[in-house]
């Protein structure tokens, strides 16, 4: 059966499970239980014959012999007693609760994931398996799990600039389901690209990548993406902390973090005040590492990406607009940023490519270096794919092919070689470079940049399609929305 068949029929069960409540979310954690015990009962088999520290009597086969009400007990008391397991076994089962109260459909799922030899599968096709039915649930926008899912075609084209490199760490403090992970796996297991040693490959699979994600559920399935994809031993510890990674300095410095932090601006906890009412308090980070303390979770972040990088470090991240231009706090940190870094290049991204409405965002993309007295950025060279592009993410969603011409523009193998696209005779060019001066002297040293002519203004006969305007729409409203309700929790506070 091909990867996208099984993928569709593992899918359309959960269309069954909703009429029972069961979300697409719940139903794809339970999913990801499953197949962990299946494929460890394939792993403690010949040829593997690997010792597992799974409990017999709550291995794979304890569920292929009950049915009823006895399957339902089962399982519930499974999921309990392996959540307090260590190691990655105990990580993956972590606050886990069944979900899927219909015994005879519990019996159905596990009867189709039995049915899959899933280590005989090649990585790509179980990793596909798997990364296809993360995107669908990004597709329930009900869930919100879309905030937790970057495009992988905006994944692949960051990973094809960076161009990583054997040996080398690559990190993220807020790694959502892996996806940058595993695009820099796919990159550096590319014989296209590198021909491993057995040396390089084992560090390939066991130090190369390292996360933090705080929400139980999506480290759940981050966790599981990697094991999929064959990085990281099932009975070993994980490399994904679920620590909050803005809480203290990194202990390890790495050679590249890739990084789509959460959107939303502000970090708070919330709590119950002295009249059992909920109340939500800003969460500012006094790290003394930082430039600026402030409540603003992107500027938070992006310091700390900086604060990661060893010397020679390199990383790429995405961002809403705020950060490119807003003052006071965001203002201290781009001038600081192109300080004491080499920020050399900015992709601006259009609306409707992210499953979280109304986002505007940009990848910085900036090289570490060592303490200096001059500024490190000399020039920053921006690609405009935002002005007269339009996506949406059922009609038009974002493809690798979208970007071809950024990365060529980028020009990955030496970036030192680069051509503008802009010129007086190419007003429309996308791709246009600023000196450090000229930047250093706009208000509030802004990045937010923008010269290509919006043809939506003037071109009335070569309008859009009327649901990419209404999309449109849409994204800008929400936009604002998210604004005012910021502006609103600041007067409440």
């Amino acid at each position: 059966m091909t990867t996208s068949a099984i993928v569709s029929k593992i899918w359309a069960f959960c269309n069954t499970l909703r009429d029972d409540g069961v979300g697409y979310g719940d139903y794809l954690e339970q999913l990801t239980y499953l197949l962990f015990l299946k494929m460890a009962d394939e792993y403690a088999r010949p040829p593997h014959n690997r010792k597992l520290n799974i409990p017999k009597e709550f291995a794979w086969e304890s569920l292929t012999t009950k049915s009823g009400d006895e399957l339902e007990t089962h399982y519930s008391k499974l999921l309990r007693e392996l959540g307090t397991q260590k190691g990655m076994l105990g990580q993956i089962f972590t606050k886990s609760q069944n979900k899927i109260q219909d015994p005879a459909k519990l019996y159905r799922l596990i009867d189709m994931i039995g049915a899959e030899n899933w280590v005989m599968m090649g990585v790509k096709d179980k990793g596909d398996i798997y990364e296809g039915l993360l995107e669908k649930n990004a597709e329930d926008t009900k869930s919100g799990a879309g905030q937790y899912f970057t495009p992988r075609a905006l994944i692949r084209t960051i990973v094809e600039c960076i161009r990583p490199e054997p040996q080398k760490s690559i990190a993220d403090p807020a790694c959502g389901t892996g996806g940058f992970f595993l695009a820099a796996y796919d990159f550096l297991s590319d014989a296209n690209n590198f021909t491993l040693d057995k040396e390089q490959k084992q560090f390939l699979k066991h130090k190369t990548f390292f996360g933090n994600e705080i929400v139980a559920g999506t480290r759940r399935l981050a966790l599981m993406n990697l094991f999929l994809h064959n990085i990281g031993d099932i009975d070993g510890e994980s490399s994904i902390s679920a620590n909050d990674s803005l809480i203290a300095s990194s202990p390890e410095l790495y050679d590249y973090v890739l990084a789509n932090p959460p959107f939303g601006k502000k970090s708070s906890m919330t709590f119950t005040n002295e009249d059992g009412e909920q109340e939500k308090e800003d969460l500012t980070y006094n790290r003394q590492d930082f430039w600026v303390t402030t409540s603003n979770k992107q500027l938070n972040f992006l310091q700390h990406i900086r604060s990661m990088l060893k010397t020679t470090g390199q990383a790429a991240v995405v961002l809403p607009d705020n950060v490119l231009f807003e003052g006071g706090a965001g203002e201290t940190v781009r001038k600081k940023m192109l300080e004491t870094t080499d920020l050399h290049t900015i992709l601006r991204l259009p609306t409707g490519i992210f499953y979280a409405n109304g986002v505007k965002a940009n990848v910085l993309f900036f090289d570490a270096k060592p303490a200096s007295k001059e500024s490190w950025t000399k020039e920053v060279w921006i690609y405009d794919y935002r002005t007269n592009i339009h996506h949406t993410l059922k009609k038009n969603p974002l493809k690798l092919e979208d970007l071809k011409d950024f990365i060529a523009c980028y020009n990955p193998q030496n970036r030192h070689k680069r051509k503008e696209t802009y010129s007086e005779k190419n007003l429309d060019g996308r791709f246009r470079k600023f000196g450090y001066d000229e930047i250093a002297q706009r208000d509030k040293t802004s990045l937010d940049i923008t010269w290509i002519k919006d043809q939506s203004l003037a071109d009335l006969d070569n309008l859009p399609d009327p649901d990419t305007i209404a999309l449109e729409i849409v994204d800008n409203l929400e936009a604002g929305l998210a604004s005012f309700r910021e502006v609103l929790i600041g007067l409440q506070n």
